[in-house]
């Protein structure tokens, strides 16, 4: 099973926006850029062996190949993502960022989600020649994205690395869900790659920050509450089915992984809305169709322009929906002191 991901409801070649609502994404990598707006919920992005907590405003940007996991912490997460590829803005594949927090150089966020508002909802409006004016605008903010944060091309070597990196972890990955229901052992899957022990060792805890054993278990968690929420029924079943021979152990794993029991969450648990995609056998997402994305992007206007904006959204982003909705300063002062004294509230509550 492939973790390189492929988006297939693409409505214009090398571009890519859709909402995704995630409760967990298994670690996976693609060869475009993704760039991600949190709009409802807060997850967990596992990037280069370190652990990040993502809140609703946040942006993050992903260079190609770059390996990423998402969790949600409590209640399920939701993002608007725009994946477009490297041949597109005409940038050399070898052209990577290592940070993915572009608010950390200086990048207005506000206006970043006031260009992915306007490019999603001219995406799914298709109106004569909407994909020139989402390629031109996905190419400007891209060119204000990477002009602030630090690009650099890897060399040669540097890319054939990565290239092994990816394909070897690709083969664990797939090694692992075909193999996590019956006994498994690291060793194995490092004498099938001809290398050692250590080695392999070394290389998982280095790939996915976790020990080889630890990953088998969160698989085999993930596939457990795959069993729950489709109905069955006898939790001893649902513990042997996801590899698990002891009762005891799952039950302290599932606590310890997820923050209940499973009799807990079988209690608690209940089908969220929206269209599910499982792009591998434990990733838990769901994507939506045009009708409901407008209805989420109308949300979303709503939630803005009503000057209810999250903590974190800089003063500027407020005082630009003046200008969004034809008003100058000038012409709309009582708005305007209003907005002043909301984005004023919003850093002292960031202080």
């Amino acid at each position: 099973m492939n973790e390189r991901e492929v988006i297939r409801h693409r409505h214009i070649e090398g571009l890519s926006l859709f909402f995704d609502t995630v409760d967990y994404r298994t670690p996976h990598f693609h060869p475009e850029w993704e760039l991600l707006w949190v709009v409802d919920g807060e997850m967990t992005v596992s990037c280069d062996a370190k652990h990040h907590l993502v809140k609703e405003g946040n942006v993050l940007l992903f260079s190609p190949l770059k390996l990423h996991e998402f969790q949600k912490t409590k209640q399920s997460c939701t993002f608007l993502c725009l994946q477009v590829s490297p041949e597109l803005l005409q940038i050399d594949r070898r052209e990577t960022v290592d940070d993915i927090f572009p608010e950390d150089y200086g990048v207005d966020l506000g206006k970043v989600r006031q260009d992915m508002k306007r490019l999603m909802s001219n995406y799914l409006g298709k109106e004569a020649y909407y994909e020139l004016v989402c390629i031109a605008g996905t190419c400007q903010l891209f060119y204000e994205l990477l002009r602030a944060m630090p690009v650099r091309k890897a060399d040669q070597d540097e890319m054939e690395r990565l290239r092994k990196r990816s394909k070897r972890l690709e083969s664990l990955i797939d090694y692992v869900d075909e193999n996590y229901m019956q006994k498994i052992r690291l060793s194995d899957f490092a004498e099938k790659e001809q290398c050692s022990l250590h080695y392999m060792s070394h290389f998982v805890k280095e790939a996915l920050n976790q020990t080889f054993q630890d990953y088998v278990c969160s698989v085999r968690l993930e596939h457990a509450c795959r069993l729950i929420a489709a109905g069955k029924e006898r939790l001893l079943d649902v513990c042997e089915e996801s590899g698990f021979s002891d009762y005891r152990y799952f039950s302290q794993a599932f606590k310890k992984h997820f923050g209940m029991t499973p009799e807990q969450y079988k209690n608690e648990l209940s089908r969220p809305k929206g269209l599910t995609r499982v792009p591998s056998s434990r990733s838990s997402e769901r994507f939506y169709d045009d009708e409901q994305s407008r209805e989420i992007l109308a949300g979303i206007r709503e939630y803005y322009e009503r000057g209810v904006s999250q903590r974190y959204a800089p003063a500027a982003m407020c005082l630009s929906q003046l200008y969004e909705e034809g008003a100058g300063v000038e012409r709309n002062p009582a708005k305007a002191e209003e907005l002043k004294k909301l984005a004023a509230a919003f850093e002292e509550e960031e202080d």
